[in-house]
């Protein structure tokens, strides 16, 4: 029977038992041999098993040499959401190594948070509602003073990969223009998304939110 598949489970600072439901964590340990490294043991065991392993689940440091001794490696299990400067990502693609992203997962969960904290911020709901826990309420135009509507307000954002584009999904039904500096995007890119490609100095002059 031939070895299993080998991973490198580097994910600090999550775990497997974190990231994997308890049925798909013994689909995977019944699938593949796992080298599970703790926290302050990545370079020891990347040293150690580098050239006979087939996958990595963490954003470990990387560099040009090691990545040269991969031989098996197929892909990269980035388990963060954002790709950390800490391993030669030219090297990778050279060779054929997939780096993968979980950041599609955690957009939308995200995106809901930003726009709940931007229609507080807009509406000092949590002002008004300790405000309103002590007693001291305000009403009519002096509880609004500094109320806006984000309906009404020249909406900004920078970058516009998966959480931007989550977030674009929730605002855009409130009918306010939205820039956009995203510097690896064309223009025509963002275009299609009906917001306005715009330069980063634009954006955060002219942004009310």
């Amino acid at each position: 029977m031939p070895d299993k598949p080998l991973i490198l489970s580097l994910p600090e600072p999550r775990t497997l038992e974190l990231i994997f439901t308890p049925e798909k964590l013994r689909e995977l340990r019944d699938s593949y041999r796992i080298i599970e490294g703790r926290p302050g043991e990545e370079t020891a065991v990347l040293e150690s098993h580098i050239s006979e392993a087939d996958f990595v689940i963490g954003q470990p440091p990387l560099p040009t040499a090691l990545i040269e001794r991969a031989r098996r490696l197929k892909a990269i299990f980035n388990v963060e959401g954002n790709f950390l400067d800490n391993m030669d990502y030219e090297a990778c693609f050279e060779r054929g190594i997939h780096v993968l992203t979980t950041s599609r997962v955690f957009a939308m969960p995200v995106a809901e948070i930003g726009l709940g904290m931007a229609l507080c911020l807009l509406r000092d709901i949590c002002v008004a509602d300790r405000a309103f826990r002590t007693g001291n309420e305000l009403w009519g135009f002096d509880g609004n003073r500094n109320a806006r509507l984000l309906s009404e307000s020249d909406i900004g954002f920078i970058g516009f990969g998966d959480l931007g584009q989550a977030l674009h999904g929730l605002v855009k039904g409130f009918g306010a223009p939205v820039r956009v500096f995203d510097p690896w995007l064309p223009d025509s890119y963002l275009a299609g998304f009906g917001v306005e490609p715009a330069s980063l100095e634009t954006v955060l002059g002219n942004s009310d939110i």
